[in-house]
């Protein structure tokens, strides 16, 4: 488990002296876990508990390609997702999507930002034709359930990955970088890294970041819930979130390293 986080000479423009209502000061993380290999029957997976948060990633694998794929004459892999926040997961119980006959926006909106982060940190060429699943089911929310569920899939697909190297399944590792994602937003006109949800429902400005290793963006989503914001603010938050970043990329690697043992 990492303990919160603290940026080393933060901007002056950030404030990491206010405590938030859980205790934390505005730039650091809420402490979060791996529990890997929770789901026998995936080749890969782990419980990521984020705060209050915890979410179940498991990776299946199929020897074969979407036929949109074939159809197409795309060489190489795939990999895509899926997303559900289960019915006791909240306060108040949410209605599966198959009582309602379809997904919901907000969970296909979700399923789709997961696939996209995890197809950014693979060679799909090097997967070969094979399709990996990856599934994200939330157990309990408390805000950053989609940043939890990408950080936590980037370690289950690390996973499943080296077990069908080790399996001679894959020549090579078609992994190329590490990928994860952290809320920043602002409440009461303060910029705050990683939101829980009673901070999250009274932002004025949300937004998610996910990157790789490498410093790049792979999506940012960013909006105004009841008002704006500027430049400094923006600056403001993207510090923080790169800050939140490298201490997930850092957690991420201890977990894969405790299963993979000393090099």
């Amino acid at each position: 488990m990492i303990e919160p986080l603290s940026i080393p000479n933060p901007p002056a423009a950030i404030d990491t002296t206010s405590l938030r209502a859980d205790g934390r000061r505005p730039d650091q993380l809420r402490p979060i876990r791996f529990q890997n290999q929770i789901a026998p029957y995936a080749t890969g997976s782990t419980l990521i508990e984020w705060g209050n948060t915890r979410v179940i990633c498991g990776v299946t694998v199929e020897d074969t390609v979407p036929r949109w794929m074939k159809e197409q004459n795309v060489s190489g892999g795939w990999i895509t997702a899926e997303y559900s926040m289960l019915p006791y997961s909240t306060q108040q119980r949410k209605q599966r999507d198959i009582s309602k006959g379809k997904i919901d926006g907000r969970s296909q909106e979700i399923q789709r930002l997961i696939g996209r982060a995890m197809r950014a940190a693979v060679d799909l060429e090097k997967l070969g034709p094979r399709t990996i699943w990856v599934d994200c089911d939330v157990l309990q929310a408390d805000g950053g359930t989609r940043t939890a569920a990408i950080t936590g899939s980037h370690v289950a697909l690390s996973l499943a990955v080296n077990r069908l190297l080790v399996e001679g399944k894959l020549k090579e590792n078609p992994l190329s970088k590490a990928v994860a994602a952290i809320s920043v937003g602002v409440v009461n006109r303060q910029v705050l890294l990683d939101l829980c949800y009673v901070e999250d429902a009274a932002a004025q400005v949300d937004m998610n970041i996910a990157m790789t290793e490498a410093g790049e963006f792979i999506e940012l989503q960013g909006t105004g819930e009841e008002g704006t914001f500027n430049d400094s603010q923006l600056s403001e938050m993207l510090t923080l979130g790169r800050a939140g970043i490298r201490q997930l990329l850092q957690a991420q690697k201890a977990a894969l390293a405790e299963v993979r043992g000393p090099a």
